[in-house]
């Protein structure tokens, strides 16, 4: 009877416990991906990708700083 009881008790602790021992899942929004740092080719500015002024050029992207840069590089470039 008394094995019983004890048995009972510890089955109630694992019950309580188990939420905290189980893996929890990943949040459900996606992770925010990292921004990467692009030189300006005509200054020599480094800017964070998002906010650069993108302009494809032979076929590959390039980042500026601004628009007079882009602007720069494609009257040199010509």
């Amino acid at each position: 009877m008394r094995a019983a009881m004890i048995l009972a008790w510890v089955a109630t602790i694992v019950m309580a416990l188990l939420p905290w021992l189980r893996p929890r899942p990943s949040s459900s929004r996606p992770r925010a991906i990292p921004d990467q740092l692009v030189k300006d080719p005509v200054c020599q500015t480094y800017i964070v990708r998002s906010r650069a002024v993108t302009r494809t050029l032979g076929g590959q992207p390039r980042y500026f700083c601004s628009a007079r840069c882009a602007e720069r590089f494609a009257l040199d470039s010509a």
